[in-house]
């Protein structure tokens, strides 16, 4: 699965052997292991669009989340979002383990992962004090009984041990937690992908299917069950696109270019359009998964849980990231200068992710008690969307120079 790959890795083959590269990818090229790659405007786009699509959808009742790309598929922005952070990661960190020391690459991804805690942490108390004075000032006391903050108020001390420990999490806030805990484990996992991608892909695909079949997740405290996001299920896609981006920075793709795969991905999205829109087709198919789950057949592949990421959500997942990742028409569209804020926002995913959240939960507070209203509801979402805008511009210009004053 290879979403941004530059021009100079396009054609490159597939980790493994060569009589497999010239199978699966006859025009690929000999690269050089080690060879730097730029930076693609295609990850900092996607990753913009995904950020905006979570934004939106963070914001329940509005007139345009009919507009968000999980009305047009079974996956959402949240698939979108692991898996460019897992090729972000291995983009990021991978050379790193390369270079031998082990330690000291460790670390790096493990400070990471102690700052996206710290940044939950401190934007699950922001949100905490929003609804909290929503209910007091304004007397929107419904709040209070939403995004899973109720247990606050029956268990208050239970529950005030659970939000440090990530055992209780709010509502819209559960992406974060997840994406820390992947990276606690990130450093084994480039460790032995550098070494046997494909047996790790294996072991992440029986990991995935054990954690379905058990149901196995991380425990929630105080109420019960069990992570919203969990961790032993989508570290499929997280894997998957650490793998990816391992291979991307020596320029080589971990899947290549298939037409047959291509040709293959695309029906799928077609077909999953028509599943969702065309109510014969839908009604026919969910009646198939339900007689296939009647006989036997695991949840995980005949239902549509995101818990567990089933497996019609995978499916499309994976299916929609190869085609944008082989489109060449997306590398005109991620540079053109009418998607510069995305990459903006894609740049500073985490400043972004954080900042929009809370504004999400605010707008929350703000639209309560209203009905979806297209003037109103473009004119909040809007105003949050260009101060994500700006906030980015604001935070890559100061990046930009702090290196000038450095050099």
């Amino acid at each position: 699965m290879s979403l941004p790959e530059t021009s100079a890795y396009r054609s490159a083959g597939l980790l493994g052997p060569t009589w497999m590269r010239s199978i699966w990818s006859p025009t690929a090229a000999p690269v050089q292991p080690g060879v730097p790659v730029g930076r693609d405007d295609r990850l900092d786009m996607f990753r913009g669009l995904a950020l905006v699509m979570i934004f939106i959808n963070h914001v329940p009742g509005t007139v345009y989340e009919t507009l968000t790309n999980r009305n047009f598929g079974f996956s959402d922005a949240a698939e979108a979002f692991v898996f460019m952070s897992g090729l972000a990661a291995g983009l990021a960190y991978s050379n790193r383990f390369r270079s031998g020391n082990l330690w000291a690459a460790t670390t790096k991804v493990w400070a990471r992962a102690r700052q996206l805690y710290f940044v939950h942490i401190v934007i699950t108390m922001l949100c905490l004090a929003i609804f909290a004075g929503a209910a007091n000032w304004f007397g929107l006391t419904e709040v209070l009984t939403k995004n899973n903050i109720a247990a606050l108020f029956q268990k208050p001390l239970s529950t005030l041990v659970g939000i440090p420990l990530l055992s209780h999490q709010l509502g819209y806030l559960n992406i974060l937690p997840l994406y820390m805990t992947l990276l606690l484990v990130t450093p084994l996992v480039i460790y032995a992908g550098l070494r046997q991608p494909w047996l790790v892909l294996a072991a992440s695909i029986a990991l995935w299917a054990v954690a379905g079949q058990f149901r196995i997740n991380l425990p929630n405290f105080p109420n019960a069950g069990g992570w919203f996001f969990n961790p032993f299920s989508w570290q499929i896609l997280f894997v998957m696109g650490l793998l990816s981006g391992m291979a991307m920075k020596v320029g080589k793709r971990f899947i290549p270019y298939s037409p047959l795969l291509f040709g293959l991905a695309a029906a799928v999205l077609v077909f999953t359009l028509l599943w969702m829109k065309v109510p014969p087709i839908g009604k026919t198919m969910n009646g198939t998964l339900g007689w296939l789950g009647s006989v036997g057949v695991p949840f995980y592949f005949t239902a549509f849980d995101k818990t567990f990421l089933s497996a019609p959500r995978l499916l499309h997942a994976f299916a929609l990231f190869y085609v944008l990742g082989n489109l060449p028409i997306m590398r005109k569209v991620a540079s053109a200068g009418i998607v510069a804020p995305l990459r903006l926002m894609g740049r500073q995913g985490l400043a972004v992710f954080a900042t929009g959240t809370v504004l999400s939960m605010f707008l929350q507070a703000v639209r309560t008690r209203r009905e979806p209203d297209m003037l109103f509801d473009g004119l909040v979402l809007g105003g949050g969307l260009l101060a994500l805008v700006a906030l980015a511009w604001v935070l890559t210009k100061t990046q930009e120079l702090s290196r000038a004053k450095a050099a």
